[in-house]
């Protein structure tokens, strides 16, 4: 299985955190953003769904894609028939993509006296930048093999290897992570005083994710073991 670390220019952080810019610090509640590198990859690392969007022919689009990331830059998975990701980049001088990519994680429901004070716990990413499809064979290939072990670790090396026909029908872009912020909610409502004594439950519903057990296919053969990395149960890498 080809190293995702050896893709091609794959740039290296050179400080603890982002820069923040006029894009990525919040409006409103700026004290819950975050621009230190440990806490955004550790949100990017723990989901599986970012949405990306776009302009495409003067109006926005926003795609939910699988996404992976490699160090300091993201892999995002499409399909050729999308002509925004299909051309993005492709030769040197194109511009590339301007893209915004987010990715969310819900943690809880926030319940508060009053309806104007509910909220949700949550963690979330932002990336700004311009995205550029992956046409070096041994870096699109090692993108591949981290968008599959993205999602299940150690799943690459345990299937069959894309072939030159699906290999046509899929985009990879990727995204340097530079503009870029965290934003994060925790704890309880945030009641207004005159509403303490209200006689409504307040309080937080926590949200979590959980595995079921693996289900075999119909037509798996019954000879076909559970593999090491599900026996131990799901998990993300």
């Amino acid at each position: 299985m080809p190293d995702p670390s050896a893709a091609a220019s794959a740039p290296t952080a050179t400080t603890t955190a982002y820069e923040p810019t006029s894009r990525t610090v919040p409006t409103r509640a700026a004290e819950r953003a975050a621009y230190d590198r440990e806490t955004v990859h550790a949100i990017l690392d723990d989901g599986y769904v970012c949405h990306l969007g776009f302009v495409r022919d003067g109006a926005p689009v926003v795609l939910p894609t699988l996404y992976a990331r490699v160090g300091e830059r993201l892999y995002v998975h499409g399909s050729t028939g999308s002509r925004p990701l299909r051309t993005a980049g492709r030769r040197e001088a194109d511009p590339g993509l301007a893209v915004c990519l987010t990715v969310t994680h819900v943690d809880g429901l926030v319940l508060a006296r009053s309806a104007f004070h509910h909220s949700l716990n949550y963690r979330s990413v932002v990336v700004h930048g311009t995205a550029r499809q992956v046409t070096d064979p041994a870096e699109r290939s090692a993108a591949l093999d981290a968008l599959v072990d993205h999602v299940v670790p150690g799943r690459a090396a345990d299937s069959r290897r894309a072939n030159a026909k699906e290999l046509a029908a899929t985009a990879v872009l990727r995204l340097d992570l530079e503009e870029v912020s965290a934003k994060i909610r925790t704890g309880g409502p945030n009641d207004d005083p005159e509403d303490l004594e209200l006689p409504h439950w307040s309080g937080v519903v926590p949200v979590s994710r959980t595995y079921g057990a693996p289900i075999p296919a119909d037509d798996l053969a019954p000879s076909v073991p559970l593999p090491t990395y599900l026996a131990a149960g799901c998990s993300t890498g």
